[in-house]
């Protein structure tokens, strides 16, 4: 098996996106036993080159997807600048829009982050919402993630990486809109009961995927780049 490339230009081209389409990638962390969390935050699995890894499939995409509760957990700022320079949007989802917009997330953004909600989302914190955000609705009583990545597939944003955590991947799952994950196989066994990378309602169809390929590193990482068949 191959190492992981460590020249930043190599890791960059096996991970490019497709040219010709909208194309949304999952990037998520577990560990051999399939927990999705350690001490409550996916970060306690990674290591450093899941942490290279990480910001690289940051530098190449144009949004990144979060929930919000997984944004609070592991206390997301604007998104830096990768080695091209550039930053991605952050598209927060949030069904109620209870979010603080005194945080850096929203007050030391370059660019505006972007809500995903609900339009049944509180009146109130929606102009709330709208003073410190761009605000995208999609679906009525929730988030309709299929929709959601149509407005912002119609807003530029091609490609279109998602964080996590498990319920907003199981949601693009089940919507069948993810073409990519991206998985790091940590070598520990945790046992107990944390979440699974996707946690959501079985997929009426699953998606059947094959591994476009597999790296791994000298502390004994996998990492997994699957695609939709």
């Amino acid at each position: 098996m191959e190492q992981l490339p460590a020249e930043p230009e190599r890791l960059r081209e096996a991970y490019a996106y497709p040219d010709d389409r909208v194309w949304v990638r999952a990037n998520m962390v577990a560990s051999v036993d399939g927990a999705a969390t350690r001490d409550e935050r996916s970060g306690g699995l990674g290591n450093a080159n899941d942490r290279r890894l990480f910001a690289t499939l940051r530098g190449l995409a144009d949004v990144v997807v979060v929930g919000a509760g997984t944004a609070r957990a592991e206390g997301y700022g604007p998104a830096q600048p990768g080695p091209s320079g550039r930053a991605p949007r952050l598209a927060i989802v949030s069904r109620r829009l209870d979010l603080d917009f005194e945080t850096p997330l929203f007050t030391d953004a370059r660019q505006r982050t972007i809500l995903l909600a609900p339009e049944n989302a509180p009146a109130n914190r929606l102009w709330r919402a709208r003073e410190n955000a761009d605000v995208i609705l999609a679906g009525e009583d929730r988030l309709d993630l299929a929709v959601a990545i149509q407005e912002l597939a119609s807003h530029g944003f091609s490609r279109i990486l998602c964080e996590g955590g498990p319920r907003i991947l199981a949601q693009l799952v089940t919507a069948g809109v993810l073409d990519e994950l991206c998985l790091t196989v940590s070598p520990v066994l945790l046992a107990g009961d944390g979440p699974r990378i996707v946690n959501g309602p079985p997929a009426l169809k699953p998606a059947e995927l094959r591994l476009t390929h597999a790296f791994r590193d000298d502390e004994d990482f996998l990492f997994l780049r699957y695609s939709r068949r």
